[in-house]
């Protein structure tokens, strides 16, 4: 059959569904996973400077490079395996060995990473994990608990501590979610017996994800605490404005400007808070779902990690979402009461828009009259003179009748008064 043609985007998009695979980690190993980020202008940050840190690792240990605009990137590093990624606000990385230190969590893990490279990263840290993968004990078939006890109460501290089996008991995680004196945060995993490299590395990749999206949503949170303090000031600034809303059309001129700069505040405010609250819809969506895909069930009566993100970090992720609605409500109320006062001060202009025309009214009809009055005076006027002008003409045609001057005119008189009034009359009558 002849070839069928492709949409343009059909393979970048089925791609996608194979982008960012879990990287395979056996066990025991340990795994260090690190994310680093701008610390203004994340999202529209210069990713060709993520590259190139990326191929200056890369060209330490001889490896390969990605594709030009690849997103991801898996390779050996020495004896170290190292997976990137880059994201819209961070980049991150894991690195992973088939050994453990005899010393549990020993900070050197993280010399996959040189200190000097990490001087020169195009970013701050947001979050950095280090994970020690051991096998489960186990007392027959069973869960040694005794043993894992005396590790969990050696490596995290016991008040914070989340523990679960996960992925129908296949493994067990563990963490404090606090940060070490190394600057780590620490978790352990013991793998069942048998259980996968893959599995293990799914595990290891979801555990990075809950850390690393629970760290930049509470990024929203001081966004938030920062957003609170602007607005407490804007709203009793808008209360204010509202109490002055009944002083007259004099007064409500200003305290509408009052109102329109509380409102362009609040817009700025809505503007620059947008992305972040909105990234911390999403990162917290995010942490939910990798908990729920752990399927943990309960471990020696402890907390889960459902239970303990429930208790510390579900009420930022609330006071974020009040943060939100607050500055929605009051950028609404603010327009509101703008639109009322702006209706207020329209009413009050219009009252004073019919004030005038009555005024213009009455001068009109003043005018009017004076006008009147005016043509009047004009018609003796012009009578004066017509009737001068008539009389020198019939003077010498009225003599030898025995008419003199004064005769004359006060024959003309009413004859020319009449015809100029009717006169004036109809070119009136014509301009109107």
């Amino acid at each position: 059959m002849p070839p069928i043609q492709d949409h343009p985007l059909r393979y970048a998009l089925t791609n996608e569904l194979h982008a960012r695979p879990s990287p395979v980690i056996p066990v025991p190993a340990t795994a260090v996973f690190l994310a680093l980020k701008p610390a203004q202008d994340a999202a529209a940050r210069d990713r060709e400077a993520d590259r190139a840190h990326l191929l200056d690792l890369l060209d330490r240990h001889g490896a390969a490079h990605p594709a030009p605009e690849a997103t991801h990137h898996a390779t050996q590093a020495g004896r170290h395996g190292v997976k990137w990624e880059n994201h819209t606000e961070f980049t991150t990385w894991v690195g992973f060995s088939d050994r453990v230190s005899d010393r549990p969590f020993d900070p050197a893990a993280f010399d996959v990473f040189p200190a000097d490279w990490l001087d020169k990263a195009p970013g701050v840290r947001v979050t950095s994990i280090l994970f020690r993968i051991e096998e489960m004990p186990l007392s027959g078939a069973a869960c040694d608990l005794a043993a894992l006890r005396r590790k969990l109460d050696d490596w995290f501290v016991g008040e914070s501590l989340a523990v679960a089996f996960v992925l129908d008991e296949a493994a067990i995680v563990a963490s404090d979610f606090r940060i070490d004196p190394a600057g780590h945060v620490r978790m352990a995993i013991f793998a069942r017996p048998g259980t996968g490299a893959q599995r293990v590395g799914r595990v290891v990749q979801r555990l990075c994800e809950i850390e690393m999206y629970r760290a930049m949503s509470m990024l929203g949170l001081a966004r938030a605490r920062q957003v609170s303090g602007e607005m407490a000031v804007l709203e009793r600034r808008l209360s204010e404005l509202q109490a002055e809303m009944g002083g007259g059309a004099s007064r409500a001129d200003s305290v509408l400007d009052g109102l329109m700069g509380v409102s362009a505040k609040l817009e700025r405010l809505e503007m620059a808070s947008s992305f972040r609250f909105g990234a911390t819809r999403a990162y917290e969506a995010i942490v939910h779902d990798r908990i729920g895909v752990l399927r943990e069930t309960r471990f020696d009566g402890r907390q889960t990690l459902a239970e303990f993100m429930r208790r510390r970090w579900d009420p930022a992720m609330r006071t974020v979402k009040a943060a939100e609605s607050r500055l929605a409500l009051l950028s609404d109320r603010a327009m509101r009461a703008g639109r009322l006062l702006s209706t207020q001060v329209e009413v009050a202009r219009s009252a004073q828009s019919q004030a005038l025309l009555q005024s213009m009214d009455r001068r009109a009809d003043l005018q009017l009259r004076l006008q009147h009055t005016v043509e009047g005076l004009s018609v003796v006027a012009i009578s004066y003179y017509a009737v001068g002008l008539l009389a020198n003409v019939v003077l010498p045609l009225a003599e030898p009748v025995g008419l003199h001057k004064t005769g004359v005119a006060a024959i003309l008189t009413p004859l020319v008064v009449g015809a100029v009034w009717l006169a004036l009359r109809r070119i009136r009558a014509r301009l109107h």
